[in-house]
């Protein structure tokens, strides 16, 4: 009796970022990959089946062996997100079902093809592709490629897919399954911020259900949300979640409360190959000298600028404050409902991590640090006696410049955060942007923004007569400390695959403009992506993307928060830039007393 063979499709939204209406999918011959996710290798395994379909067109002698047939099928059915059972397999083989079976059986003993049991269903399997079989193939796709064009292509072609053009001579491999299951009661939980990169992973969930061979839920907040969330998880007897996404600027204080578990306690780091990481996102995941987290999404801030715009107005792009002040001004056009710049002046924390980067801009970190020849010293952040300096020279700068700023703002700006400064940039209305790389696909990828392929990166532009920097963002994924003991090797497994280079490519496949790897931006399938990963990797390779900015002390949020309330009083005209300069001072100097003095672990 055969068995029923379930087939599950990826989970796709077409109006979510990164993703098109199914009735228009197109193929990006540079990028090697479809918006539905079937990457280059899943092409090169399509191309071998039609090489043996027009060799079976000369002879039935020409048929292909039965365990390469059934290779090809669990391929891309696994490339689809199919499952697939071995009823199936042998039925495609091509082979008398006895033979078939026998030759499925030799591709399980060899490591090929691994079973795996279906969940409530006694004595049922679904047959998938193993490491090695992947890994083989990967190897074999590359050099298909290189033997069709360099016996095929011509040098002038541009469109032959397999050409010397495309040639991807380190193209990571596709995401594998797990040889041993999570087996998680209830599924693998993780909690996790809603921007692209985590939505993206959202989409791709029977993808990753099927690598774990158990069920995934993903739960996401906002920003302000995440971080209460997070700590009232923290205070439970046990965890809700399995995995936590921690914004960077809060890993000192999530240590120090004894939120997370250390990561050399559940994986062996080694393995993780911290080499691959950016600096500054590797950094951010350390406290004390000590590992917390992986880095799951490394971002940096950036000016992002309308290049048609400025070049119709002749205008250069501004390397410092005052050149951005003059540029906004110039293209400033408020009765044709166009404006200078779009920035985070939203009450709280999205004024608060603006106050502190402009500051930056100044030359100036939010708390006294020890200077170092890139910047400033935020390694060992667990041992200093922090000193708030925001009422400081670089703070009334930063105060200044906020209040010049204001003058070629949407009417608007008062209310705007992290998603209405993306929204109104990609919708045109504003001609400059301070922002994030991964909010970048709101315009790259939509073909109705004006901005998309006519926007510019820049470093933060200097107040200081020093080279501009981009302050680092971004998010880890870890371990809660209060997590079921029985989870924790499990969710350590989960960890590691989903920051892998294989999970981090599929993510950008998907829509995500973000990565913490080096190896997934120097890949060739990525590199045609988005603009913003060449100029990441530029930035990351001058040691412009900085982490002081943002220094990630215990009272980090409080001080962002003090800042962003006072600052935004200022804005309103309330008070005055002596007054929201103290009030902000003193908030900080109190929250960290109090810290100091209440806390166990300080």
């Amino acid at each position: 009796m055969l068995e029923n063979d379930e087939e599950i499709p990826l989970r796709t939204n077409a109006n979510s970022i990164g993703h098109k209406n199914q009735n228009s999918l197109e193929t990006f011959p540079f990028v090697g990959f479809k918006q539905d996710g079937t990457d280059n290798m899943a092409k090169v395994v399509t191309f071998i089946e039609d090489i043996l379909e027009e060799l079976l067109e000369v002879s039935e002698l020409f048929s292909p062996d039965p365990r390469l047939k059934m290779s090809l099928v669990i391929l891309t059915r696994h490339f689809e997100a199919k499952n697939t059972t071995a009823t199936f397999l042998i039925n495609s083989s091509g082979a008398p079902y006895a033979t078939a079976s026998r030759k499925l059986k030799e591709l399980i003993d060899a490591g090929l093809i691994e079973k795996r049991a279906r969940k409530g269903l006694a004595n049922s399997f679904t047959m998938h592709p193993s490491e090695l079989l992947l890994a083989k193939y990967n190897q074999v796709s590359r050099r298909i490629e290189r033997l069709v064009g360099d016996n095929f292509a011509s040098s002038k072609s541009s469109d032959y897919y397999f050409g010397n053009t495309y040639r991807r001579d380190n193209a990571i491999q596709p995401l594998n399954v797990l040889q041993e299951p999570l087996g998680l009661a209830g599924g693998l939980r993780v909690m996790v911020h809603g921007d692209p990169t985590f939505m993206v992973i959202a989409d791709l969930n029977k993808h990753f259900e099927q690598a774990f061979g158990c069920s995934v839920h993903q739960k996401a907040f906002s920003l302000d949300e995440l971080y209460r969330e997070s700590c009232s998880n923290a205070a439970r007897k046990r965890s809700l979640f399995d995995i936590v996404a921690v914004n960077l600027p809060w890993v000192g204080e999530f240590v120090e409360k004894d939120m997370l578990i250390p990561l050399d306690e559940v994986v062996d780091v080694a393995k993780l190959n911290p080499e691959d990481f950016y600096p500054e996102g590797w950094k951010a995941a350390h406290w004390g000298g000590r590992c917390y987290g992986i880095p799951a999404q490394t971002t940096t801030e950036m000016l992002f600028y309308r290049t048609d715009l400025f070049e119709q107005a002749d205008i250069r792009p501004p390397n410092t404050t005052d050149e951005l002040l003059d540029a906004a001004k110039a293209l400033h056009d408020p009765e044709n409902k166009r404006y200078g710049i779009a920035w985070n002046a939203s009450r709280g924390t999205a004024l608060g991590h603006t106050f502190l980067t402009i500051m930056a801009d100044f030359g100036q970190p939010i708390i006294s640090l020890s200077k170092t020849p890139g910047g400033y010293d935020t390694w060992n952040l667990h041992s200093i006696e922090p000193k708030p300096m925001i009422n400081t020279q670089a703070g009334r700068k930063a105060a200044e410049f906020l209040l010049e700023l204001m003058k070629y703002s949407p009417p608007s700006i008062l209310s705007m955060a992290w998603y209405e400064r993306v929204t109104q940039y990609a919708e045109g209305s504003c001609a400059m942007a301070y922002g994030y790389t991964q909010i970048t696909p709101y315009f790259e990828t939509n073909e109705n923004s004006p901005a998309k392929g006519k926007t510019g990166y820049l470093a933060h532009p200097s107040g200081c007569g020093s080279k501009g920097i981009s302050p680092v963002g971004g998010y880890i994924l870890a371990i809660p400390s209060n997590i079921s003991p029985e989870r924790i090797e499990a969710a350590g497994r989960a960890l590691a695959h989903l920051t892998s280079p294989q999970a981090q490519k599929l993510y950008i496949q998907h829509g995500s403009c973000g990565t913490p790897r080096y190896s997934v931006v120097e890949d060739a399938e990525v590199q045609g992506v988005s603009p913003i990963f060449e100029v990441f990797d530029k930035l990351s390779q001058d040691d412009l993307i900085q982490s002081w900015p943002r220094p990630a002390i215990p009272e980090l949020e409080a001080i962002i928060q003090a800042c962003g309330t006072s600052i935004h009083d200022l804005l309103r005209g309330q008070i005055s830039i002596d007054e929201a300069l103290t009030r902000a001072q003193d908030a900080a100097c109190e929250a960290i007393k109090n810290n100091r003095r209440n806390s166990p672990f300080m």
